[in-house]
């Protein structure tokens, strides 16, 4: 059998002489490469005629009960390293850790959803992706903008909070968003930090605006955003980095 591999070969060698109790795949590979060779054929009518010579030796009884009271072969144990060893069970504890990670993550963002925080991250990924050209280049502060939208956008409820009112703006413009609300951006000097104002979520059934209190962070692609809801209305204040280059921009009295 000069086709096959040494432990093809070996596998050859000690082949059950019926097909149907071959269950291993390497078994089954090395039988099929190696059974047009007039050296397996041989071997395997060899094994038949002895396997037929066993069969027609008489045992007698007293043999045959001893034999059928004994394991003559005593099964494998499956030790705990055998068993995580096993890539059946490596498969499915990868699998499960996976999930587990992705359901802990999805939990813990949820602890800290708020009405709006959905629009609030996708807003955060406009302000990643804003150029100034896409503005119009406004030299005030915040809070007198509240006229310009006033006149320009007939916004007159989109409202800058005092907070923020003192910031100098580079640019502001107003767009809708893919749900059809008009959004308001403003760009301000301080640290290419970005405003935006948008309705705040109501009942579908009721049309009741969905307050809460204080401020509320959200984080999307690098960005932190601080959100707050008035009249109806969410403003969120928006810069590159993490909730500690926001914090000291919004007031201590944080719920």
């Amino acid at each position: 059998m000069p086709r096959l591999s040494r432990r093809q070969r070996a596998l050859a060698n000690c082949a059950p002489i019926t097909e149907e109790r071959m269950r291993d795949r390497s078994m089954r590979s090395a039988v099929s490469r190696a059974g047009d060779s007039t050296e397996f054929v041989n071997q395997q009518s060899f094994d038949r005629a002895v396997a037929a010579l066993v069969h027609a030796i008489p045992i007698p009884p007293e043999t045959a009960e001893w034999f059928s009271t004994k394991d003559l072969v005593s099964p494998s144990k499956w030790t705990w390293k055998r068993t995580v060893r096993n890539p059946a069970v490596l498969a499915i504890g990868i699998a499960l850790v996976v999930i587990a990670g992705v359901l802990v993550f999805q939990f813990i963002g949820r602890l800290n959803d708020f009405p709006g925080s959905s629009t609030a991250r996708k807003l955060l990924t406009i302000a990643g992706s804003t150029r100034s050209v896409l503005l119009d280049p406004v030299s005030a502060d915040a809070g007198t903008l509240s006229d310009l939208f006033f006149m320009k956008h007939g916004l007159e409820h989109y409202d800058v909070p005092d907070e923020f009112a003192d910031f100098r703006t580079i640019g502001c413009r107003v767009f809708e968003d893919d749900q059809s609300q008009r959004i308001a951006q403003i760009w301000v000097a301080e640290k290419r930090m970005q405003f935006f104002l948008f309705p705040a979520e109501r009942n579908v059934k009721t049309g009741a605006v969905l307050s809460f209190p204080g401020w509320r962070y959200v984080q999307q692609e690098g960005w932190v955003g601080a959100v707050k809801e008035h009249d109806g209305v969410c403003f969120m204040a928006a810069l590159p980095g993490r909730e500690r280059d926001l914090a000291p921009y919004i007031p201590k009295t944080k719920q």
